[in-house]
């Protein structure tokens, strides 16, 4: 006879293997660091590189792009590329060979304004110095030999050097980026590369039917409960692009299915390490992929995944496909991804008008940027709580232009805000932008230099008139400050 107790031990035992089987994802503390188990998702798993790896190769210099391709040969017959990733690689290399033209344009801009600076300084220094000698010690020829070893021209021969010097290591930058920047797509070698590299290893294009469906999944029940991959991203322009890594995760999950069941292995290097990816605080170690995404590829896919940072990669095919990387690739390869982490955490911060209309001010922060602009009407401080997209675009502008013009204090935390209401330029910022004399002479100083933003122009109509000088002279403000800035 079975007494109640025993039966409930019996059903104890039997329930424990399967809690523990069922959470093995979340009881794991860290991916494997077992060799022949992470080495098995090099030599016979698939490999999918995110976006943001094959960009990185733009930025690499000739040398260590060399040797992180010919790297990935030795994985050639494993990669695969989702569909997602090959759109925004096409999409997203002209933008990050003009990002680098930049750079170095504003590298060489800025050398000369501090240049000038200098020239500046040693000149009034020298001034200075005359000055006090004439007044306090009447010496002439002190005086006179000060003006000549610091005129104007022996200042200018002297930063000369220097000038001539930074500018030939900026240039020898260029040379070693070993890649035209105006080079036009057909004479890319980093794109021929990637093709030969994938050969027919990419993903086709998902029917419009099921990309709009994967888009409201993940717009309208993943994101807003926190499931990754991608919920960081909800706040981009569009729900295309914010739905990007999921449409990603799709794809992979997809394509894994149709693999042959037996040892189906994924491996995912990506750049990317925000909390839509990673588990925040997850060890003492660090942070972990989040166990969520492991069980749910075993789950639909039944295949093991694995998540690696671009340097953990290139270290694993080191190791397991025995490819000689030296230790300059490494560090180059670090130094990028630490470029990326660090340009992912700035856009994220950074409110621009494209994303504003997206985005929920925070409404304490929006009432402190009401008041100390000096904003009166109820009608202008009903914007704050509304949920229509001009009305977040005012609200975010208004938080960015009183921090901007030292209105008031900023809090460590709050976001960055991109977004102007007026220029002070000789052409309009773009087509849809309004000339200046619109508005009268008493209402708007240069007004034949200056463009206004439409919605800026559609929020002065509606405002009562006494906000609306204060909204205008905090818009010329900030158009000044920023004209003074630019040059």
């Amino acid at each position: 006879m079975i007494t109640v107790e025993s039966s409930w031990e019996s059903e104890a035992e039997m329930s424990d293997p399967v809690l523990l089987k069922r959470f093995a994802a979340w009881l794991q503390p860290q991916p494997s660091a077992d060799d022949a188990e992470r080495g098995a998702f090099f030599t016979d798993g698939i490999i999918v590189l995110d976006t943001n790896v094959l960009l990185s190769l733009y930025e690499y210099t000739e040398t260590s792009r060399a040797e992180v391709l010919s790297a990935l040969e030795q994985a050639k017959g494993r990669l695969w590329m989702p569909y997602q990733v090959g759109l925004e690689f096409v999409r997203g290399r002209r933008s990050t060979l003009e990002s680098r033209k930049r750079a170095l344009s504003d590298a060489a801009s800025e050398v000369n304004k501090k240049l000038m600076a200098a020239r500046k300084a040693i000149v009034e220094a020298k001034n200075l110095v005359c000055a006090h000698l004439d007044k306090y010690a009447r010496a002439p020829e002190e005086i006179a030999a000060l003006e000549t070893l610091a005129a104007e021209s022996a200042v200018d021969a002297h930063l000369s050097a220097y000038r001539q010097e930074f500018k030939r290591r900026l240039d020898m930058l260029k040379a070693d980026h070993g890649l035209a920047l105006s080079s036009p797509d057909a004479q890319d070698p980093i794109l021929a590369r990637v093709a030969e590299l994938y050969g027919t290893a990419v993903g086709g294009q998902p029917d419009d039917e099921v990309l709009r469906r994967r888009i409201e999944e993940a717009t309208a029940f993943r994101f807003p409960n926190k499931i990754p991959p991608g919920f960081s991203d909800s706040g981009k322009e569009t729900p295309l692009k914010s739905a990007g890594d999921f449409l990603l995760w799709e794809e992979l999950i997809e394509h894994v299915r149709q693999l042959p069941q037996h040892g189906r292995r994924v491996l995912f290097v990506s750049n990317d390490t925000k909390e839509d990816w990673y588990e925040p605080g997850s060890s003492s170690n660090g942070s972990r992929p989040w166990p969520s995404l492991v069980d749910e590829m075993q789950r639909r896919a039944g295949a093991d995944l694995r998540v690696e940072t671009p340097l953990n990669f290139y270290g694993g095919i080191r190791e397991f496909l025995d490819v000689q990387l030296a230790e300059d690739t490494y560090a180059e390869i670090e130094r990028v991804s630490e470029a990326f982490d660090l340009k992912v955490r700035d856009s994220r911060l950074a409110v621009t008008e494209e994303t504003a209309s997206l985005l929920d001010p925070p409404e304490d922060l929006a009432l402190v940027a009401f008041k100390s602009a000096g904003l009166a009407s109820s009608a202008v401080r009903a914007a704050i709580g509304s949920t229509a997209g001009s009305q977040r675009v005012f609200l975010w502008w208004l938080i960015g232009v009183t921090a901007q013009l030292g209105r008031r204090a900023t809090e460590e935390s709050e976001p960055s805000v991109n977004i102007t209401a007026a220029r002070r330029s000789s052409e309009p910022p773009s087509q849809d932008w309004i000339s200046g004399t619109v508005l009268s002479p008493g209402e708007w100083l240069h007004r034949d230099s200056s463009w206004i933003a439409p919605w800026f122009m559609d929020l002065l109509e509606s405002t009562p008139q006494a906000d609306r000088a204060v909204l205008r002279r905090l818009a010329a403000q900030q158009a000044e400050d920023n004209r003074r800035s630019h040059n």
